[in-house]
Order: C-alpha cells, then sequence, then structure tokens
C-alpha cells in the first residue's frame, strides 16, 4: 500500500514512527557528537602534515557542509525517514531496484556502522592519554600490535573501564531526549569554542610563521608533488571526522517542523564543524608549532590553553568539559548503533540475535556486541589508525547517497521538495560522491601503506585488510539470516502454519546510532 510522500503516491515507503519532540536545536547538537571528533585528528593531521594541513582542513570540512545541505533536502521532502543517510540511499533506488536495493540499504548500513561504533574507541583514548598528561599517571607497558603503533596498559585499562561502566546504563535503557542533546550541546561547544579563539585574546602567543607558507613538513609547498600526495593520504582521515557533523541529519525525523528545522539544522551543523575544523587547527600550530605538536599529538587539547593564558586549573578546567562530551558521545554511539543493528536483524539482513531485546526494552546483544569490538579497537593504540580501519566504510557509505541524489532528482523530478537547492546541484552532488569514492578507493589504501596515520614511520596495512573483512562480513551474515530464515518457514509449514511470511530485507528504516 501506497502513501503520500511529498504530494506523489509511493509505493512501499515505511515511515519511522517516531515521537516528534525536538526541533532544529536538538537535531543541531545530537550532531556535535561527530564536530567533537576534531579532539582525535588535529594533532595527527598537523604533525603529518604541517601547514600544509590547515588548507586541508578547510577543503574536507566545506564537502561536510555540502553533505548536511544535500540531506537537509532529502530530510526535508522525507520526514518520516530515520538513521540517517542510509535511509535516503534505500529510498533513491527502491522503486527501479528493489532487489539491489535491499542489498545497498544493508550494505550502506553496515558500512556507516563501521563508521560510528569505534568512535567510543577513540573517546577513551582520548581521555586516557588527557587523565595521564594531566596528573602524570605512570603509562605502563606499551602493547604493540602489527600495524599499530601500540597502546599503554594505562590508557588501554581506563579506555576499557570507562567503555564496560557506560554499558551499563545503556543495558539498564537510559532514554535520552532534548535535555540529553543540550547538555551535549553546550559540553561540546563550550571548550571547543574557547580553545579555537583563545589565542586571539592574547596574540602575542600567535606566530604566523608556523602557519605560512602551508608548507608540508620537510618544506615542500602544498601544490607540490608531496604536498598534493600527502593531502590525498589524509583525506582518509580528515573525511572520516569532519563528514561526522552529517549526525544530524540523524534525529529530523523527530522534529515537530522537518521542513522547517531540516535546513536550519545541516546548515548550522556545517557551518559551526567549518569553524571548528579550521580555527583550531590554525591557532594549535600558530601557537605552537610544528615540533611541539609532533612530540604529543594526542595530548594536544588537553594541555593548549596553558600556553596561551597561566592560569592555574584551566587545562583541568576544559578537559573535563571536553571529557564529558567525549563520555556522552561514547554513550550515544554504544547505544544507537546498537539500534543500528537490532534495525538491520528486524530487516531480514542481519542474525536474529541482534533483535533480542533484554526486560529494559533494548537491544542488548547488540551492544554488548559493539562494546567486546570497542574494547578490542582500542588495541591499535591510535585514533589516526583506528581511522584507516573504520573508514574502509563511513566514508563509502556516503558515495550511494550522494549518487542516489543525483538519480533521485532525475528520476522523480515530481517530488514535492520544502527545501530545493537549485537545479545544477545534483551534479554537485555526484561530484562529491566521486570524491568520497576516490577517497576510499585511493585515499584509505596509501595511507595505509605509507603509514600517514602514525607519522609516516610504517604502515598500517593490517588495520585496513581488517576493515575490508569487516565490510565483507556482510555477506556470511545476510546469508546466515537468510538460512535462519529458510529454517524458520520449514519449522512452521511442518507444525501445519501453512506458507510463511519471509522478511523481505529492508522493510523498515535503519536508525542511527545518534
Amino acid at each position: 500500500m501506497g502513501v503520500n510522500v511529498g504530494g506523489v503516491e509511493v509505493e512501499e515507503y515505511t515511515g519511522s514512527n517516531l515521537k516528534r519532540e525536538t526541533n532544529w536545536w536538538g537535531a543541531f547538537v545530537v550532531g556535535l557528537a561527530g564536530t567533537i571528533l576534531v579532539t582525535g585528528v588535529t594533532g595527527p593531521v598537523l604533525a603529518g602534515m604541517g601547514g600544509a594541513a590547515i588548507p586541508n582542513f578547510f577543503f574536507v570540512t566545506l564537502t561536510g557542509w555540502l553533505l548536511c545541505i544535500f540531506l537537509a533536502e532529502l530530510a526535508a521532502m522525507l520526514p518520516d525517514r530515520t538513521g540517517g543517510a542510509p535511509a535516503y540511499a534505500y529510498f533513491a533506488f527502491k522503486d527501479r531496484y528493489p532487489r539491489f536495493s535491499k542489498h545497498l540499504n544493508g550494505l550502506t548500513l553496515w558500512a556507516y556502522w563501521m563508521g560510528w561504533w569505534p568512535v567510543m574507541s577513540v573517546n577513551n583514548l582520548l581521555i586516557g592519554s588527557y587523565l595521564i598528561a594531566l596528573f602524570t599517571i605512570p603509562t605502563g607497558p606499551t602493547i604493540t600490535l602489527p600495524g599499530s603503533v601500540g597502546v599503554s596498559l594505562s590508557v588501554l585499562l581506563i579506555g576499557t573501564g570507562l567503555t564496560l561502566a557506560l554499558f551499563i546504563p545503556s543495558y539498564l535503557g537510559i532514554r535520552f531526549g532534548t535535555e540529553f542533546a543540550t547538555v551535549l550541546g553546550v559540553a561540546s561547544m563550550i571548550p571547543l569554542t574557547i580553545l579555537a579563539i583563545l589565542p586571539f585574546f592574547n596574540p602575542s602567543t600567535i606566530h604566523l610563521s608556523n602557519v605560512f607558507p602551508f608548507n608540508t613538513p620537510n618544506g615542500q609547498g602544498l601544490f607540490s608533488g608531496h604536498g598534493i600526495a600527502l593531502s590525498i593520504q589524509y583525506w582518509a582521515l580528515l573525511t572520516w571526522n569532519v563528514i561526522a557533523m552529517e549526525a544530524a541529519a540523524c534525529y529530523i525525523a523527530e522534529t515537530k517542523n522537518p521542513q522547517r528545522d531540516a535546513p536550519i539544522a545541516m546548515n548550522l551543523e556545517g557551518g559551526y564543524g567549518a569553524f571548528i575544523y579550521t580555527l583550531i587547527p590554525f591557532s594549535m600550530l600558530a601557537v605552537l608549532g610544528l615540533s611541539k605538536v609532533q612530540a604529543d599529538p594526542l595530548a594536544l587539547f588537553s594541555t593548549f590553553a596553558q600556553h596561551i593564558f597561566n592560569i592555574p586549573g584551566l587545562n583541568v578546567i576544559l578537559t573535563a568539559f571536553l571529557t564529558v562530551a567525549l563520555l556522552l558521545s561514547s554513550l550515544n554511539a554504544i547505544m544507537g548503533v546498537g539500534r543500528s543493528l537490532y534495525q538491520m536483524s528486524i530487516d531480514g539482513q542481519s542474525p536474529k540475535l541482534f533483535s533480542h531485546l533484554n526486560k529494559h526494552g533494548v537491544p542488548d546483544v547488540a551492544m554488548g556486541f559493539n562494546v567486546v569490538l570497542g574494547i578490542a579497537v582500542m588495541l591499535f593504540g591510535a585514533p589516526a589508525v583506528i581511522y584507516v580501519f573504520s573508514n574502509v566504510g563511513y566514508v563509502g557509505s556516503f558515495v550511494p547517497v550522494l549518487i542516489g541524489y543525483f538519480f533521485l532528482r532525475r528520476w522523480r523530478p515530481e517530488l514535492r521538495r520544502p527545501f530545493r537547492l537549485p537545479n545544477w546541484m545534483m551534479w554537485v552532488a555526484l561530484g562529491l560522491g566521486i570524491y568520497y569514492a576516490f577517497v576510499w578507493a585511493v585515499g584509505l589504501p596509501w595511507c595505509a601503506v605509507s603509514g600517514c596515520a602514525v607519522g609516516n614511520v610504517g604502515n598500517v596495512l593490517p588495520a585496513y585488510f581488517i576493515g575490508i573483512a569487516l565490510l565483507l562480513a556482510y555477506i556470511p551474515l545476510y546469508l546466515w539470516r537468510q538460512r535462519q530464515d529458510r529454517q524458520a518457514a520449514l519449522a512452521t509449514a511442518g507444525a501445519g502454519g501453512g506458507e510463511p511470511k519471509v522478511p523481505a530485507g529492508a522493510a523498515q528504516d535503519p536508525v542511527d546510532r545518534s
């Protein structure tokens, strides 16, 4: 049975049935769970690229802003879809390619899942590094796996303890609403905004020679052969972070007026993201210089403020805010990504155990699975190595979304679009999809081979190939589910229950982790 979408009857369209209790502010601040990731990417990219990193931060963040704008149009046009980008990819192709779109839905959601559950690993590694730097905690022995930079026992224990502690409220079914979103937004925006503009209140600490010209660490220019090569490699790290602003789209279906709230929330997200992802790297490089950044790229955010104003306790206060924001972001990752796996199981595209609900009404098996993987991935030792592993899924998940936007404009021009971009923007979407495909196909493996994630001192191919293996795991998991459905069908028929209805694969909307 069809329903009316944008003034047009659309067959087999399914809505989210979510309560509309928030507004553009609620969607915007949830998206800051992505903006807080600037804490993990700034140090490694500055250390590896030097001044050449600044225009790259700006450029890649602008692509994230464009992505937000395209998602704003889709979210306003399809206000009952939820789950972020994958939901829109499925809708774009399902009428013309129903069998293909079923797997497009599952694989895109699986790739999207790969991009978000490692957030807890990155965040908890950073918190461990901050606490050790602030309180001079002994690091203990270093655990090093092939393709990793090694992780100190202290950081691993802190991160593991935090992950297990966050699983408790997740298991007990804690619910997030606008209040949580506001706490996350304030906790994120205050320290990030302060760190971005703090040097301008003490201009003598800014040394433009540390930034200009935009040279690489060995003195070559941004547009030299070496500069271009570094840019392509480090796009693999930058895209994982700056694209995460799109998380705001995941809550558009829960706003009271999606047609109004979508463009406001998504444009504000993109603008604030461009501000943060450009100014924070600039400020840190201008104040500290390349050598200090390279000395300890992970602890930059816990000690930076003291280089501007020698105020006792300033570092501790800002780090406390950042820690709260990182913890809330990790909690959000555990719960929301658990919902993604749960939805895949409900859709008939992953094993049934992921759809198990505990007595609190939450997908405990799916969330527990994410927690176990999150602890294991911390053994990669550094956020940038996790970026290479995780971005095998994440950046690739947006390619069908953007190509789908292009074809939806061509195939369904009659759909009403309350927020409508100029028609030529569909070509920009197509170009952006090709760019992300290039990053996925060229930048990621190049970064893995060159070791850009570990300062060009060795490759991180093991992390890359583990990511490829996990992405391809969708196939056996899907086949496993198909076997379960066939067995259930035979059991029902044998019991005299008649011909059962086997799940079609993509009947419901995927639900995002945010």
